[in-house]
């Protein structure tokens, strides 16, 4: 079994499963995201460019085994990655991640899981999943916009369990410290990636500062 992603980098020193990509193209990006005059179709665009740029920090550790190829000159030996790789984009705001991802690592299979936040509970409700059926042969990529109460992400996480995946990291753009506490309390083994810590959640689950409802920017929505 490979390792999981992201190991051997500095953790948060108040959270121990937290990685926050303070990068400065991440974080002009990520100023732009957050700007409420940013249009949507801008809006989907940085997201998915901020998602490429992450990703290729956090993929520095999969596993990759040697080959031989011939070049038009010579055989060469070469690296590729170990295993399949898969994006799992929590629906509907994931997505938008994941075109980024994907748009770095085209040969990524994609599943989707679908969950919804109840607005009173705040409690995630799942209606859709569909994933590969050997997505436990490789390190899973599970991506959403907002780490808020952590519930999604920690209900997305158990059915990747289902499913037998081992290797699972939770990449999202901003993060509130209770989401970060629930993940850990649930799944202290899946590192999450974020682009920033923000400072709380509002009365009704909504990171502060934050960027709004996601979903509703990148698809236009409201």
């Amino acid at each position: 079994m490979t390792q999981p992603v992201y190991l051997g980098r500095m953790p948060h020193p108040e959270h121990p499963n937290l990685q926050v990509l303070d990068h400065p193209l991440i974080q002009d990006k990520l100023a732009r995201i957050r700007d409420v005059a940013t249009p949507t179709g801008l809006f989907r665009s940085l997201v998915s460019e901020v998602a490429g740029l992450m990703v290729f920090q956090i993929s520095r550790d999969l596993p990759v085994c040697r080959e031989v190829v011939q070049s038009p000159l010579e055989e060469t030996e070469v690296f590729r990655l170990a295993t399949p790789v898969t994006i799992v984009p929590i629906l509907r705001a994931g997505i938008g991640l994941a075109d980024g991802i994907a748009s770095l690592m085209p040969e990524a299979r994609i599943g989707h899981i679908g969950l919804y936040r109840d607005e009173e509970s705040l409690d995630p409700v799942s209606y859709y999943c569909k994933l590969p059926d050997d997505i436990a042969k490789g390190p899973v990529f599970l991506v959403d916009p907002m780490l808020a109460t952590g519930g999604s992400a920690a209900a997305a996480v158990k059915v990747l369990r289902e499913h037998g995946c081992a290797d699972i990291g939770l990449i999202c753009l901003v993060a509130a410290p209770e989401g970060v506490r629930a993940m850990h309390d649930a799944a202290p083994d899946v590192p999450v990636s974020t682009a920033a810590l923000d400072r709380q959640l509002n009365e009704v689950g909504y990171i502060l500062p934050g960027l709004g409802d996601a979903g509703d920017r990148m698809f236009g929505t409201r």
